[in-house]
């Protein structure tokens, strides 16, 4: 990640594709379109833009996508875009996952890879607080009909977890000032945590424990990229907020 820009787009294009293959095998699609697109978007939208204006329409529309399946996950019983509109769903959650991970770090014409493992830490912040609170002091459940083992106690305890990593980083790599950092730990616990719901819901409707077996014990590699797949649209477009307003 830290070798250069091409390494790092290289390594998550790799990481894309795997993730690719076992959402694929989850929504039981086949053909090789769904690859070409992602390669596409990775390389028209992320490594060489060829037009800034289609990123901020992709990104509206990504976000736009990602709000319906919030509004699926919390009132719907199956995801609609998860049986009938599969592409809908490929291209702009899936793929604009990995295109808007790939761009967060590339700010003001410059690779700055350092971002990109602030909201890793951030992410991992949350999970790992989120596991041990609600392990040990969870009660009350988040939404038990998607994730029997998820609390409202978890949730604020990664939230907590989250923001107290904001601090170290802050004080580390001196990217952003702290408030930055501190809203970037709010984003990626709650849309970090919608992402995971939404990847339960996926594996419930698919009738499956885990997206794969890349990783015994842990799942598939969509297992492990759930919550930054889903997080990584609204965390670009906050860093490009605070571009704008600077």
């Amino acid at each position: 990640m830290f070798a250069s820009r091409e390494w790092f787009m290289g390594l998550f294009f790799i990481l894309g594709l795997i993730t690719l293959n076992e959402f694929l095998r989850l929504v039981h699609l086949k053909g090789y379109i769904a690859y070409i697109l992602l390669a596409a978007g990775m390389y028209f939208l992320s490594y060489s833009v060829f037009d800034s204006n289609a990123v901020i329409l992709f990104l509206i529309l990504s976000v736009f996508v990602n709000l319906f399946l919030l509004k699926d996950v919390l009132w719907v019983n199956k995801i609609p875009m998860f049986e009938k509109k599969k592409y809908i769903t490929i291209i702009f959650y899936l793929i604009s996952g990995f295109v808007f991970l790939t761009l967060i770090p590339f700010r003001n014409e410059e690779f700055v890879p350092e971002i990109i493992i602030g909201v890793f830490i951030l992410i991992w912040a949350n999970d790992t607080f989120a596991y041990l609170i609600g392990k040990n002091l969870g009660k009350r459940k988040l939404l038990e009909r998607i994730s029997p083992k998820k609390t409202v106690e978890g949730f604020l305890g990664g939230m907590v977890g989250s923001i107290c990593a904001a601090f170290f980083i802050f004080k580390y790599l001196q990217l952003f000032s702290l408030s930055i950092w501190i809203t970037l730990a709010v984003i990626v616990t709650l849309f970090g945590t919608v992402g995971d719901l939404i990847q339960s819901k996926f594996k419930r409707q698919a009738n499956v424990k885990d997206s794969g077996i890349l990783m015994p014990g842990h799942g598939g590699l969509y297992d492990r990229l759930d919550s930054v797949i889903y997080a990584s649209p609204f965390v670009y477009a906050f860093l490009e907020i605070v571009d704008y307003v600077s």
